[in-house]
């Protein structure tokens, strides 16, 4: 399964499926990605681009990374698992269109 997103579907993305016989499920073109690791990484990406100074190169960066994963609170992220019931129940009520969430 995938959310259609272009890098999924990429043409080594499909070689190495086809390689494997994995077969795609269908998906709604425009459905909400559901899965709670897709807002974490929004979380650290904020976390990072919040930091003052900036990392300016890779090690940097991955020091960043690291820190800022190990500080997000372990509430937000149960939150976001939590709220998963509502979010299915929110995307079945809208055809897999827009959600709140």
């Amino acid at each position: 399964m995938d959310d259609n997103a272009r890098p999924h579907r990429a043409n080594i993305v499909d070689e190495c499926l086809q390689s494997e016989d994995i077969t795609r499920m269908d998906w709604p073109a425009y459905s909400p990605d559901l899965n709670p690791i897709e807002h974490v990484w929004d979380m650290l990406g904020r976390r990072i681009a919040a930091r003052q100074p900036p990392p300016t190169c890779l090690p940097e960066l991955r020091r960043a990374l690291l820190d800022e994963w190990c500080n997000i609170p372990q509430d937000q992220i149960d939150n976001l698992i939590f709220s998963m019931p509502r979010r299915c129940k929110a995307c079945i009520a809208s055809s897999g269109r827009h959600t709140p969430y």
